[in-house]
């Protein structure tokens, strides 16, 4: 079997991309084209697996986003990679992708300087794929949040990287 390693997004998996995107809307936010296309333009880093199997879509402080969960990130690091998505299609799930994206993203990350990746996940609605997943990954609770006028609570979680105080991947 070949090697599966993440690829950059290129304009002609768009389509298929934010289809898979917006399957999982809750836990990301439904997007339209010409949204995903902007969020794209301006990401630190974005990459997929397959044809549309998983993809991420991650920014690094300076982007322009208006996102509340950035937001609070950028009013309290001063540099940061903030991973905005990250999904995988339900017929491509435990096969460790969501790990191998995130490991090209620490890797790109911390080869550009950064010392931490940050992100948010649902607390209601609750989301506890992706709480274990992070778990794993060695990110921790660094604060809470409601959001959209408390239709949805998160957690904010850190990762520090290459710093020597790295959290361990847990298996």
């Amino acid at each position: 079997m070949a090697a599966v390693l993440p690829i950059p997004i290129e304009p002609d998996r768009h389509a298929c991309l934010l289809a898979l995107n917006n399957a999982h809307a809750a836990e990301l936010s439904l997007l339209s084209a010409a949204e995903f296309g902007r969020l794209l333009g301006q990401a630190f880093h974005a990459v997929r697996i397959g044809e549309a199997d998983a993809f991420l879509l991650a920014f690094d402080q300076a982007a322009d986003y208006v996102s509340p969960n950035f937001r609070w990130f950028r009013e309290r690091r001063r540099r940061f990679v903030y991973v905005d998505r990250v999904v995988v299609a339900a017929q491509a799930r435990g096969r460790g992708l969501a790990r191998l994206l995130y490991d090209d993203l620490f890797d790109r990350a911390a080869g550009m300087g950064h010392d931490r990746v940050v992100c948010e996940v649902n607390i209601d609605p609750p989301n506890p794929v992706s709480d274990a997943l992070h778990d794993r990954l060695g990110f921790v609770e660094v604060g809470q949040a409601a959001i959209h006028d408390g239709r949805k609570t998160v957690r904010y979680l850190e990762r520090l990287l290459a710093t020597g105080k790295e959290v361990p991947y847990r298996p």
